[in-house]
């Protein structure tokens, strides 16, 4: 039996030290003056001024993200319906060729991925879904929505929805942040998108989002623009707000002259805005037509 005094032994080699360029590599640490890299996938928010504005350029999906909005209900879905609409048809999966189809090769069919609805203020309406493009009578996409009577139900929804790895669309408004830190641990571990909508007020309070907004109704082009404001991201602090032409294909034709909105040129040149379209006593304005006002 050698004893430890006889026995001889060869220390390890010592690690190399870990540089800020090697920790850099490694997307382990960022700069808090650059923009911060996502390190999981994204969905891209379909406004070009947006995702330049965001962490790897695109809504994240293992984690939540959190607006915070005067008026609940309205939007919200403007802002989201694009980046929706194309993580629902981005869903697809191999469909492997059975022996009765002979030598077709095998094509891929859409899965059917599920958007839940979290306790909204409204009773969602299928025809205003389908003009901003969600459309959950196809076969690949389905809606759920839950109406909850108490917070705390609305709260273990959305936790439940979000460990099941289901896009989520929650109206929390009053999470608290030990409730939003919980959230965001079981998002981590999902593949779907998870939004939190809150009032606009509870940008004070502290939250563990690591992207939160705040997004208002433009105060040109009779509120059919949106002004958005990152309040928290990886990355340096976000200065001024975003406009962005939130209108849809579908509703875009069926406003008159004075509610449509301007070219990108005019949103963004120093000029007033144009004077708002009065009806006159003999025309009646459509419903779509009416402008979203602050709480």
């Amino acid at each position: 039996m050698l004893s430890p005094s006889s026995a001889s032994f060869s220390a390890p080699p010592a690690p190399a030290p870990l540089t800020p360029t090697l920790l850099a590599a490694q997307g382990r640490v960022w700069r808090a003056h650059s923009l911060g890299q996502a390190t999981a996938a994204v969905v891209p928010s379909s406004f070009a001024a947006l995702d330049a504005e965001l962490p790897g350029g695109g809504w994240p999906l293992q984690a939540v993200t959190e607006l915070l909005v005067p008026q609940a209900g309205v939007l919200e879905w403007r802002l989201l319906a694009p980046a929706l609409r194309a993580w629902w048809a981005a869903q697809a999966i191999p469909n492997q060729a059975s022996p009765a189809r002979g030598r077709r090769a095998a094509r891929a069919e859409p899965a059917r991925r599920t958007l839940l609805l979290v306790n909204p203020p409204h009773t969602p309406h299928l025809p205003g879904l389908q003009g901003l493009g969600l459309d959950p009578g196809r076969q690949a996409q389905a809606l759920v929505w839950v109406a909850t009577a108490t917070p705390a139900q609305a709260l273990w929804t959305a936790e439940q929805a979000i460990k099941s790895r289901v896009a989520v669309l929650a109206w929390l408004p009053e999470a608290r942040p030990e409730q939003l830190r919980r959230l965001q641990v079981h998002a981590q571990s999902s593949d779907a998108p998870a939004f939190l909508v809150r009032p606009e007020h509870a940008g004070q309070q502290p939250s563990a989002a690591p992207l939160r907004l705040a997004v208002r109704p433009g105060e040109d082009s009779g509120g059919w623009a949106l002004d958005v404001h990152l309040l928290k991201r990886r990355g340096p602090a976000h200065e001024g707000w975003l406009k962005l032409q939130a209108v849809s294909g579908a509703v875009e034709p069926l406003l008159t002259a004075g509610w449509r909105l301007p070219a990108p040129a005019e949103i963004s040149a120093p000029t007033p805005a144009a004077p708002l379209h009065s009806p006159s006593p003999t025309e009646r304005p459509h419903a779509l037509a009416r402008p979203v006002l602050p709480a």
